[in-house]
């Protein structure tokens, strides 16, 4: 086989990536009364401001409808206020990707902000909640501890447009057909349905 450009076979990328998710990703599940796994308003750097903007998260499909979407207030403006969208939450193989979008409402301040920013300057801390087994899910991480998520830290998100936000967890059992979707500080959303 010849490579030209520095390209690797799609295969062996293919392989790499899948190896990467393998080994340091499936510790994702913990009891409710369990620690909170979360990043501790670090943010995760699962992704960047381009992916987010890009929509590349498996399963996510920008012209869809919402699964369900709410509006809240965000401290990060005076009056600010954020619309957050549950797109889905797609199991493939042994995860299950959460795909959001998020629209800010800011009525003063940047042209843009981060979801960082619109939670009150604290992390996302994303989980899924099983209240049938009480168990939740929080983000898993690759073998180098980093969040398989959108990093809410540094992507940014213009003012009063959509952007694309995702999280990825270990994927629960076949039983389970929905889930509750905490976000931030925000109220849960209830009975997301999980595809499979």
């Amino acid at each position: 086989m010849r490579l030209s450009r520095g390209l690797v076979p799609r295969g062996l990328a293919t392989a790499a990536a899948s190896a990467l998710l393998i080994t340091g990703g499936l510790t994702g599940c913990s009891p409710l009364g369990g620690g909170s796994g979360g990043s501790g308003g670090s943010g995760g750097s699962g992704g960047s401001g381009a992916d987010a903007a890009a929509g590349g998260a498996p399963g996510y499909d920008r012209n869809a409808e919402p699964v369900t979407k709410a509006t809240f207030d965000s401290p990060a403006a005076p009056g600010g206020k954020v619309d957050i969208a549950i797109m889905n939450l797609k199991v493939r193989g042994r995860l299950a990707t959460l795909n959001t979008e998020f629209t800010p409402r800011l009525p003063s301040g940047p042209d843009s902000t981060t979801p960082y920013r619109l939670n009150g300057r604290q992390g996302l801390d994303v989980s899924l909640i099983d209240p049938v087994n009480l168990k939740r899910y929080v983000v898993v991480k690759d073998s180098r501890g980093r969040e398989l998520a959108t990093d809410d830290v540094t992507t940014h998100i213009r003012n009063n447009e959509r952007g694309h936000v995702h999280f990825t967890f270990a994927a629960p059992p076949e039983d389970v057909k929905a889930l509750d979707v905490q976000i931030g500080a925000w109220p849960a959303f209830r009975d997301i349905p999980v595809e499979r």
